[in-house]
Protein backbone atom coordinates (compact mmCIF):
# COMPACT_ATOMS: atom_id res chain seq x y z
CA UNK A 1 0.00 0.00 0.00
CA UNK A 2 1.53 3.28 -1.02
CA UNK A 3 0.86 7.11 0.50
CA UNK A 4 0.99 10.01 -1.72
CA UNK A 5 2.06 11.87 1.61
CA UNK A 6 3.63 9.70 4.53
CA UNK A 7 3.96 11.56 7.60
CA UNK A 8 7.40 12.65 8.26
CA UNK A 9 9.11 11.50 11.61
CA UNK A 10 12.69 13.00 13.70
CA UNK A 11 14.32 10.50 16.05
CA UNK A 12 16.02 11.64 18.92
CA UNK A 13 17.79 9.21 20.87
CA UNK A 14 21.31 8.90 22.04
CA UNK A 15 21.79 4.90 21.66
CA UNK A 16 22.68 4.67 18.00
CA UNK A 17 21.91 0.61 17.87
CA UNK A 18 18.58 1.55 19.39
CA UNK A 19 18.09 4.79 17.50
CA UNK A 20 19.11 2.79 13.86
CA UNK A 21 16.85 0.05 14.58
CA UNK A 22 14.22 2.42 15.70
CA UNK A 23 14.02 4.13 11.62
CA UNK A 24 14.77 0.79 10.06
CA UNK A 25 10.90 -0.50 12.20
CA UNK A 26 9.57 2.69 11.07
CA UNK A 27 10.86 2.08 7.25
CA UNK A 28 8.54 -0.63 7.05
CA UNK A 29 5.10 1.39 7.33
CA UNK A 30 4.97 3.08 4.14
CA UNK A 31 2.58 5.64 5.41
CA UNK A 32 5.76 6.94 7.75
CA UNK A 33 9.15 8.26 6.73
CA UNK A 34 11.73 8.78 9.03
CA UNK A 35 13.52 12.26 7.68
CA UNK A 36 16.43 13.21 10.02
CA UNK A 37 18.09 11.88 13.13
CA UNK A 38 19.92 13.52 16.38
CA UNK A 39 21.48 11.69 19.67
CA UNK A 40 21.38 14.64 21.91
CA UNK A 41 19.03 17.54 22.02
CA UNK A 42 21.72 20.40 20.63
CA UNK A 43 22.23 18.38 17.32
CA UNK A 44 18.36 17.95 17.00
CA UNK A 45 17.58 21.90 17.46
CA UNK A 46 20.39 22.19 14.87
CA UNK A 47 18.30 20.07 12.32
CA UNK A 48 15.06 20.67 13.10
CA UNK A 49 14.25 23.93 11.63
CA UNK A 50 15.18 23.65 7.99
CA UNK A 51 13.06 19.37 7.98
CA UNK A 52 9.85 20.34 9.97
CA UNK A 53 9.12 16.71 10.72
CA UNK A 54 5.45 16.44 11.61
CA UNK A 55 6.40 13.93 14.53
CA UNK A 56 9.31 13.90 17.09
CA UNK A 57 10.61 11.04 18.59
CA UNK A 58 12.35 11.74 21.70
CA UNK A 59 13.99 9.89 24.39
CA UNK A 60 13.92 11.00 28.05
CA UNK A 61 17.70 9.86 28.93
CA UNK A 62 19.74 12.24 26.70
CA UNK A 63 23.25 13.49 27.44
CA UNK A 64 23.45 16.91 28.56
CA UNK A 65 19.64 17.90 28.43
CA UNK A 66 16.75 15.46 29.67
CA UNK A 67 14.63 14.98 27.02
CA UNK A 68 11.47 16.07 28.82
CA UNK A 69 13.90 19.28 29.44
CA UNK A 70 14.07 19.63 25.93
CA UNK A 71 10.74 19.84 24.62
CA UNK A 72 10.25 23.33 24.59
CA UNK A 73 13.12 24.64 22.82
CA UNK A 74 12.32 21.63 20.05
CA UNK A 75 8.84 22.93 19.70
CA UNK A 76 10.54 27.13 19.65
CA UNK A 77 12.61 25.41 16.27
CA UNK A 78 9.92 23.23 14.82
CA UNK A 79 6.22 24.80 15.62
CA UNK A 80 4.57 22.52 13.32
CA UNK A 81 6.27 19.35 15.27
CA UNK A 82 4.29 16.85 17.52
CA UNK A 83 6.92 15.53 20.15
CA UNK A 84 6.03 12.52 21.73
CA UNK A 85 8.14 10.84 24.30
CA UNK A 86 9.39 7.49 23.37
CA UNK A 87 11.47 6.49 26.63
CA UNK A 88 12.27 3.69 29.03
CA UNK A 89 11.31 5.77 32.11
CA UNK A 90 8.33 5.21 33.79
CA UNK A 91 8.45 7.82 36.18
CA UNK A 92 5.17 9.48 36.61
CA UNK A 93 6.65 12.90 37.25
CA UNK A 94 8.83 12.60 33.97
CA UNK A 95 5.08 11.98 32.28
CA UNK A 96 3.50 14.76 33.85
CA UNK A 97 6.87 17.33 33.40
CA UNK A 98 6.32 16.08 29.30
CA UNK A 99 2.90 16.83 28.59
CA UNK A 100 2.89 20.06 30.95
CA UNK A 101 6.50 21.25 29.14
CA UNK A 102 3.97 20.51 25.60
CA UNK A 103 4.57 16.77 24.27
CA UNK A 104 1.72 15.41 22.22
CA UNK A 105 2.49 11.91 23.89
CA UNK A 106 4.38 9.78 26.15
CA UNK A 107 5.11 5.95 24.93
CA UNK A 108 7.70 3.18 26.55
CA UNK A 109 9.81 1.96 24.64
CA UNK A 110 8.52 -1.83 24.97
CA UNK A 111 5.26 -0.62 22.63
CA UNK A 112 4.39 -2.85 20.07
CA UNK A 113 5.87 -1.47 16.55
CA UNK A 114 1.88 -1.61 15.22
CA UNK A 115 0.73 0.37 18.14
CA UNK A 116 3.79 2.84 17.86
CA UNK A 117 2.76 3.30 14.40
CA UNK A 118 -0.65 4.07 15.14
CA UNK A 119 0.35 6.66 18.01
CA UNK A 120 2.54 8.04 15.21
CA UNK A 121 -0.55 8.78 13.23
CA UNK A 122 -2.64 9.75 15.84
CA UNK A 123 0.11 12.27 17.14
CA UNK A 124 0.49 13.49 13.90
CA UNK A 125 -3.39 14.51 13.93
CA UNK A 126 -2.98 15.94 17.04
CA UNK A 127 -4.45 13.21 19.45
CA UNK A 128 -2.82 12.96 22.94
CA UNK A 129 -0.90 9.53 22.91
CA UNK A 130 -0.06 7.43 26.53
CA UNK A 131 0.86 4.54 27.16
CA UNK A 132 -1.78 2.71 28.97
CA UNK A 133 0.65 1.06 31.66
CA UNK A 134 1.47 4.90 32.38
CA UNK A 135 -2.15 6.53 32.90
CA UNK A 136 -2.54 5.13 36.85
CA UNK A 137 1.22 7.06 36.98
CA UNK A 138 -0.51 10.19 35.27
CA UNK A 139 -3.42 10.56 37.74
CA UNK A 140 -0.96 10.26 40.67
CA UNK A 141 1.43 12.61 39.62
CA UNK A 142 -1.73 15.15 39.24
CA UNK A 143 -2.76 14.46 42.27
CA UNK A 144 0.52 15.02 43.91
CA UNK A 145 0.44 18.64 42.33
CA UNK A 146 -2.68 19.10 44.62
CA UNK A 147 -6.43 18.78 43.66
CA UNK A 148 -8.46 16.36 45.53
CA UNK A 149 -6.16 15.42 48.07
CA UNK A 150 -5.99 18.45 49.52
CA UNK A 151 -9.69 18.73 48.99
CA UNK A 152 -11.14 15.76 51.28
CA UNK A 153 -15.07 17.31 51.14
CA UNK A 154 -14.65 17.51 46.87
CA UNK A 155 -16.08 14.36 46.15
CA UNK A 156 -19.17 14.58 48.49
CA UNK A 157 -20.21 17.91 47.16
CA UNK A 158 -20.01 17.08 43.48
CA UNK A 159 -22.69 17.59 41.75
CA UNK A 160 -24.08 14.94 39.69
CA UNK A 161 -22.41 14.25 36.10
CA UNK A 162 -23.54 16.93 33.24
CA UNK A 163 -22.41 14.23 30.41
CA UNK A 164 -25.51 12.04 28.96
CA UNK A 165 -24.92 8.43 28.68
CA UNK A 166 -23.70 7.94 25.18
CA UNK A 167 -20.65 10.88 26.32
CA UNK A 168 -20.39 8.74 29.79
CA UNK A 169 -19.53 5.81 27.01
CA UNK A 170 -17.26 7.91 24.88
CA UNK A 171 -15.54 9.07 28.37
CA UNK A 172 -14.88 5.36 29.34
CA UNK A 173 -13.09 5.08 26.38
CA UNK A 174 -10.67 7.76 26.30
CA UNK A 175 -9.75 7.08 29.54
CA UNK A 176 -8.60 3.72 28.19
CA UNK A 177 -6.75 5.27 25.50
CA UNK A 178 -8.49 4.75 22.70
CA UNK A 179 -8.81 6.92 19.32
CA UNK A 180 -12.06 8.11 17.60
CA UNK A 181 -12.26 5.50 15.39
CA UNK A 182 -11.75 2.55 17.93
CA UNK A 183 -14.55 4.29 19.82
CA UNK A 184 -16.70 4.24 16.93
CA UNK A 185 -15.94 0.85 16.20
CA UNK A 186 -16.65 -0.15 19.59
CA UNK A 187 -19.55 1.93 20.32
CA UNK A 188 -21.20 1.32 16.78
CA UNK A 189 -21.33 5.05 15.67
CA UNK A 190 -19.80 7.39 13.01
CA UNK A 191 -16.41 8.50 13.88
CA UNK A 192 -17.43 12.41 13.09
CA UNK A 193 -20.50 11.73 15.94
CA UNK A 194 -17.45 10.91 18.30
CA UNK A 195 -15.89 13.90 17.89
CA UNK A 196 -18.76 15.77 18.69
CA UNK A 197 -19.45 13.68 21.44
CA UNK A 198 -15.50 14.87 22.55
CA UNK A 199 -15.74 17.98 21.99
CA UNK A 200 -19.07 18.37 24.23
CA UNK A 201 -17.20 16.35 27.00
CA UNK A 202 -14.37 19.06 27.04
CA UNK A 203 -17.01 21.89 26.75
CA UNK A 204 -19.10 20.32 29.61
CA UNK A 205 -16.15 19.46 32.01
CA UNK A 206 -14.05 22.38 31.27
CA UNK A 207 -11.16 20.41 30.12
CA UNK A 208 -9.08 21.36 27.21
CA UNK A 209 -7.39 18.27 26.09
CA UNK A 210 -8.41 14.68 26.16
CA UNK A 211 -5.73 13.83 28.32
CA UNK A 212 -7.24 16.18 30.66
CA UNK A 213 -10.56 14.17 29.98
CA UNK A 214 -9.15 10.73 30.86
CA UNK A 215 -7.18 11.75 34.27
CA UNK A 216 -10.48 12.81 35.15
CA UNK A 217 -12.45 9.56 34.31
CA UNK A 218 -9.37 7.85 36.20
CA UNK A 219 -9.96 9.97 39.24
CA UNK A 220 -13.64 9.04 39.26
CA UNK A 221 -12.75 5.53 38.87
CA UNK A 222 -10.49 5.55 41.75
CA UNK A 223 -12.86 7.35 44.23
Amino acid sequence: MSFAHPITVFVVDDHTLFRRGLIALIGQDAGLRVVGEAADAVEALRLLPALAPQVILLDNHLPGVRGVDAIADLRQASSASRVVMLTVSEDGQDLATALRHGAQGYLLKTIDGDLLFDAIRRAARGEPVVSPEMMGKLVQAFQAQGGPADEPDVAEQAPPSPLSPREEEVLGQIARGASNKEIARTLDIAETTVKIHVQHILRKLGLNSRVQAAVYASERLRD
